[in-house]
Formats: C-alpha cells, sequence, structure tokens
C-alpha cells in the first residue's frame, strides 16, 4: 500500500508540473499582457509602460520567465498580483477556503439527495415516479449553471425574497453581529450558490447511480435474496448498493475539480468570493501570476480526486485491497 501511495504521488507531482507547464506558456503567448489596457492610454508614457514590464520581468525572454517561476514556486513564491497588489498567497488564502466550504456543503448534498433519489427510482423502476425523477434530473443535468444560478436568483431572492441575492455576508450588519448570527448570516448567504451547484451535480450522481443499480440487480447474489424472501428495499439498500457504488466513487474522485470549474459560473453570479470569482477575475485584467495559482490548484485537486477515487475502491472491491 505504501509502495502504491508514492508511485500515485510521483505520478501526481508530474502531472502538475506538465499542467503548470503548459498552462505557462498558452497564457504569455495569448495576444496583449497586464498593461494592455494601459497601451491604449494616452496619458501613459511609453517609459513608463516599459519600466513596469522590467519590474515585472515581463520584457525578459519567455524561457527566462518560466525557469523564474519554477524556481520561485519552488520556494513557495507563487507571485504578486498585478491585478489586487497582494500576493498571490494571500489571495488564496483568502478566497480558497470559501470555495471549499461551498463545495463541501454542494458535495456532501449532492450525493446524498442523488444516490436516494436513485435508490427510489429503482425501487419504484418503470412507474410514474421514476419517469418524472429522471425527467427532472435531465433537465438539471441540461441547464448551463449560470442560467440556473440566474433563475434561483429570480425565484428565490426576487420573486420570494427569503435569501440574500449575492455575496458571501452581509456588508453592513456583518461586523456588527454577534458568532452565532454572524454564522446565520454566511449560512444564509451559502444557500442559493450551494442550492444550485446541488441541484446540477445531483442530477449526474442520480443518473449514475441508477444505471450502475440496474447492472447489478440481476445478479446472482441479489436472485438469491429474493429467493430468500428477503424485502426488495433492503436487497437494494443493503445488498446492491454497495457494488454499486463503484462506478459513482469515480464520480466522486472527479467531483473536486468538477465542483470547482463549475463553481466559477456560479460564483460569479452569486458574487460569492472565492476561487471562481478569482479565476474570471484574474483571466478578465491577464493577471499572470494569479491565473497561474488557480491553475496548479485546479491541477492538484484533479490529482488528489483521482488519489482519493482509488482508494475508495480498495475499500470498496475486495479484489483490489492486496493489490500493492
Amino acid at each position: 500500500m505504501t509502495g502504491y501511495l508514492l508511485r500515485r504521488i510521483a505520478q501526481a507531482v508530474v502531472v502538475v508540473v506538465l499542467v503548470a507547464t503548459i498552462a505557462f506558456f498558452l497564457i504569455h503567448l495569448a495576444p496583449g499582457d497586464p498593461f494592455a489596457a494601459a497601451v491604449e492610454n494616452p496619458n501613459v508614457s511609453e517609459g513608463v509602460r516599459a519600466h513596469w514590464r522590467d519590474a515585472y520581468g515581463l520584457d525578459r525572454p519567455l524561457p527566462e520567465q518560466f525557469v523564474r517561476y519554477i524556481a520561485s514556486v519552488t520556494k513557495g513564491d507563487l507571485g504578486w498580483s498585478f491585478s489586487l497588489q497582494r500576493p498571490v498567497l494571500d489571495v488564496l488564502a483568502d478566497a480558497l477556503p470559501h470555495t471549499l466550504l461551498l463545495m463541501s456543503i454542494a458535495l456532501t448534498a449532492s450525493f446524498a439527495l442523488g444516490i436516494f433519489l436513485a435508490i427510489t427510482q429503482v425501487m419504484k423502476r418503470g412507474s410514474a415516479t421514476d419517469r418524472i425523477i429522471s425527467g427532472v434530473s435531465l433537465l438539471f443535468f441540461s441547464t448551463p449553471e449560470f442560467w440556473l444560478a440566474l433563475m434561483v436568483i429570480v425565484l428565490l431572492a426576487y420573486r420570494f425574497p427569503v435569501f440574500p441575492i449575492g455575496g458571501m455576508v452581509d456588508p453592513v450588519t456583518h461586523s456588527s453581529l454577534g458568532p452565532v448570527f454572524r454564522i446565520v448570516d454566511v449560512a444564509r448567504h451559502t444557500v442559493l450558490p450551494a442550492l444550485t451547484l446541488t441541484l446540477l451535480f445531483s442530477a449526474v450522481v442520480a443518473r449514475y447511480q441508477r444505471a450502475s443499480l440496474l447492472d447489478v440487480l440481476p445478479s446472482e447474489y441479489i436472485t438469491t435474496a429474493r429467493a430468500k424472501g428477503v424485502p426488495e428495499r433492503v436487497i437494494v439498500r443493503r445488498h446492491a448498493l454497495r457494488n454499486a457504488l463503484l462506478p459513482v466513487i469515480t464520480l466522486f474522485g472527479l467531483a473536486f475539480p468538477a465542483l470547482l470549474t463549475g463553481a466559477v459560473y456560479v460564483e460569479k453570479v452569486f458574487s460569492w468570493p472565492g476561487m471562481g470569482l478569482v479565476i474570471v477575475n484574474s483571466i478578465d485584467t491577464r493577471d499572470y501570476p494569479l491565473l497561474m495559482a488557480a491553475v496548479i490548484i485546479g491541477s492538484i485537486l484533479v490529482t488528489a480526486g483521482s488519489l482519493v477515487a482509488d482508494l475508495l475502491y480498495r475499500a470498496f472491491d475486495p479484489r483490489l485491497r492486496h493489490e500493492g
């Protein structure tokens, strides 16, 4: 097991390095630079522009810029954010916990709801309930993230003003609230973006889990359990579900980066101060260091999700437990 973990960690490091290398050259080879807007400003002299590029090393050859960037990253320095005028590490330290909070809530709710819906469909397969849930799941599965986010705002923030429209806290009253009411304030602002992500991803989980359960149910041990008079709900929940979870575990591993990228649109619509908003703003302002840091974090999440999925496979599949 230790050897397996070491091999996977080594593979993850290689993947992150390759992704960072490709992203660095693609970002820097794109037309323009972080000071493109200043180029069009007649009040900014050419000398000032040249000074800016020299100060940030953007006038150096691209291979030299890459070597300098890798050297700084290995020292734990992700650079300086051009747009926010702050160290990139400070920006990420503020934004990443907010996204992880949103992701953890949405991920837990998505799998709980998706598995529950799949079990309900399988136990009532062929009925109107099965068809309705399948239709609704397909609807949310096909819905663009930003459109669903806007519809949630229209319904639950405008038409029925139950929850705040955006942000993570109330900018006026939050600082004056007590500890309990601050938690309540954050929870109220979390509901709409978490609900949007849950509706989107639970539809995917439900469809995968339903198909997996239907593949397992014709197995011989299920037929034996039915012959012994075991109730159908016990067969589905205790016997079939464990083996049917294996394909969904892969989906769980992919959920980390999927929710991070999906949260880009959702966080932008809801003005949620997380990684999604950071990524969008860094693209708009051509903030190279901030965008590169976001790419590196995304690649780390992909490799971490893949490793988690493999470990869960080994925990649930007895055939893989003793493999080295």
